[in-house]
């Protein structure tokens, strides 16, 4: 399976690839990619020098262009098209039908996948994409189990990526509303959940306090590490009691189940996290790089010290396999 690693710089493209990353997956330094923090994201330049890099050492770049343009905006996510095509970008993501078609019918040798913000889970749904804007992959969102995730795979005209560790997100993919009700800001037109601009850390000689858009999300004691305020993973009183009322913070780790989810047909393990640190891109890359090159050698077997390795970089320090190992199904 094809290890798709994230990088929000050149220095974390670097590192993914020189870890064994396939592929590496980036976004230009605006809204149109669903990671649009100050300080992250690349410009023309910088990525091309990143395509010219993993090239040279027999790697993929993909560019993520997975927001929803506005009207009066439209020009900016076209351009951001025309410059991944400029540049030698193996493909670009997009989750918008209207930049579906731009693609198609103006940089017709460019690979296009569907990103998960395109909230696809049926294979109905990839035909339709296949069908109308020949995209070549779809990365389906967090929500299925692994028998949804294998009968998609079955009938899909289309290859399958899927995530392998990183964090979660309690809503729908690509349909978030929480985090532009506190802030005015949606991530899935402007590109960030929780934008840093909105983001305050209060500290007095009590806690430390964390507040989005004014709205307090959590507070600490001394010795507790402060996670990023996030709505969703947010504690909140509910009738008398204090405790995470969405989501707890948890990243989704796949170690266990690997064997099954190469077993089904995946093509690409996708790892979560441009806006991390390019300390945590090395671990990540490094560990599934291991993993995985494992998993090709047959006998395999998930080691305590990538499990170690992943906890620490994980939100809450705890990971789980999220909705893939639904009972039910």
């Amino acid at each position: 399976m094809e290890l798709v690693c994230p990088a929000g710089n050149l220095p974390a493209l670097k590192i993914a690839v020189d870890n064994g990353a396939d592929t590496v997956y980036i976004g230009f330094g605006d809204d149109t990619n669903a990671r649009h923090f100050a300080g992250l994201n690349f410009n023309e330049d910088r990525a091309k020098q990143g395509v010219e890099y993993a090239h040279a050492r027999g790697r993929k770049v993909y560019i993520a262009i997975n927001t929803y343009p506005q009207p009066s905006g439209w020009q900016r996510w076209t351009d951001a098209i025309d410059r991944a095509a400029r540049i030698g970008a193996d493909a670009v993501i997009l989750a918008d039908i209207g930049l579906m078609a731009y693609a198609k019918n103006n940089h017709p040798e460019l690979n296009l996948h569907l990103s998960v913000q395109g909230s696809a889970t049926s294979y109905e749904a990839l035909d339709f994409y296949c069908q109308n804007f020949y995209i070549k992959r779809a990365v389906l969102p967090r929500v299925l189990s692994v028998a949804q995730v294998k009968k998609v795979i079955e009938n899909s005209p289309v290859e399958i990526e899927v995530f392998g560790f990183g964090s979660l997100c309690v809503m729908v993919e690509g349909r978030c509303i929480l985090s532009s009700y506190a802030t005015g800001r949606s991530p899935n037109t402007y590109g960030a959940c929780s934008p840093a601009s909105h983001v305050e850390y209060i500290e007095n000689d009590i806690q430390l306090e964390t507040r989005l858009g004014g709205v307090l999300i959590d507070s600490y004691e001394k010795h507790e590490p402060a996670g990023y305020p996030t709505l969703c993973k947010g504690r909140f009183e509910t009738m008398g009691n204090t405790y995470y009322a969405l989501e707890e913070p948890t990243s989704l780790n796949t170690l266990d189940i690997l064997p099954e989810l190469k077993k089904i047909g995946v093509k690409a393990i996708k790892i979560e996290g441009r806006q991390r640190s390019p300390a945590y891109i090395r671990t990540v890359t490094k560990t599934w790089s291991e993993a995985l090159k494992q998993l090709d050698r047959g006998h395999y077997q998930t080691k305590s010290e990538w499990n170690r390795a992943l906890s620490e970089i994980s939100e809450g320090f705890q990971t789980t396999l999220g909705a893939y190992h639904r009972s039910w199904q």
